[in-house]
C-alpha cells in the first residue's frame, strides 16, 4: 500500500536506522520509503531468499525466526516499531536473507528497495553508521543467547525470555504486564521443550508469579521466576 507522503513526525520516534540524523534528511528518507500492510501471520521476509529490500516497522509486531530442518521454526529475536530489518540489502552485491520475518500482528511497514537505500546510504552516511550499530546489538543479543544456552538452566532461559518479552512486547495492565504468547512460542525462543515449558508455567502459576490465559501470560512477580 502505498499513500500520501511519509515524515518523521508520522513514524516512531526512536527509529535505529535514523539516529542522529538531521529532520530533513529524516524526512526525505522517509518520503523515499513505501508503506505497506502486512495482516497477522503473513511472511514480510523469506529465508534464503534474495535480499531485495530492507523495511522499518511502522506499527504491529512482527519477529526473526530460523527454518531448521525438521520444519520447526526457531525463533530469535521479536521486532517492535522504529526497528528495520532487511539490513543486507545495504550490501551491493548477491545477499539473501539470512532469516524468516513474520508478522505477529497487522502491521505496517515502510519499505525501501535495494538501489534507493543504497543511493540514500551513500548521499547520507549516517544511515551505514546506524545499520553498523544495529548489526553489533544483533551480534550481542546472539553472543548472550548462545551463552545462555550453554550456561542457562531451562528455568533460567525461559524467565529470561519471559521477561526479555514484557520489556519489548508487554502491555501494562491491572495486576502485572501482560504477553500475547504461547507456551510453544516459548518453548522455541528459550530452545527447550513445550512440556518443560508448560510444567514451569504450571509452577509459575501455583506461587501467583504469572497468570496463564488462553494465548496469554500475565506477568506478576518477575522475581519469582527463578526461585525453585
Amino acid at each position: 500500500m502505498t499513500g500520501s507522503r511519509i515524515r518523521a513526525i508520522d513514524v516512531p520516534h526512536d527509529i535505529d536506522l535514523l539516529r542522529r540524523l538531521k529532520p530533513d534528511e529524516i524526512d526525505f528518507i522517509l518520503a523515499a520509503g513505501k508503506r505497506r500492510r502486512v495482516r497477522a501471520g503473513s511472511l514480510i521476509t523469506y529465508q534464503g531468499e534474495p535480499a531485495e529490500d530492507l523495511l522499518l516497522l511502522l506499527k504491529g509486531r512482527a519477529r526473526f525466526f530460523y527454518q531448521i530442518p525438521d520444519n520447526k521454526k526457531l525463533i530469535l529475536k521479536w521486532i517492535t516499531p522504529g526497528h528495520t530489518f532487511g539490513g543486507a540489502a545495504l550490501v551491493s552485491g548477491p545477499s539473501t536473507y539470512l532469516a524468516s520475518t513474520e508478522a505477529v500482528q497487522d502491521s505496517m511497514v515502510l519499505e525501501w528497495n535495494g538501489p534507493t537505500i543504497r543511493n540514500l546510504a551513500r548521499r547520507f552516511p549516517g544511515i551505514l553508521e546506524n545499520a553498523q550499530s544495529i548489526n553489533m546489538d544483533y551480534v550481542s543479543w546472539y553472543i548472550s543467547a548462545h551463552a545462555a544456552l550453554t550456561s542457562e538452566s531451562a528455568r533460567e532461559r525461559l524467565a529470561s525470555v519471559i521477561v526479555g518479552l514484557a520489556r519489548s512486547v508487554g502491555q501494562k495492565v491491572s495486576g502485572g504486564i501482560e504477553l500475547e504468547v504461547t507456551n510453544e512460542e516459548l518453548a522455541d525462543s528459550a530452545n527447550i521443550t513445550a512440556y518443560t515449558t508448560s510444567r514451569l508455567i504450571s509452577e509459575w502459576q501455583r506461587s501467583s508469579a504469572v497468570r496463564k490465559r488462553r494465548g496469554k501470560i500475565l506477568l506478576r512477580s518477575p522475581e519469582r521466576l527463578v526461585v525453585g
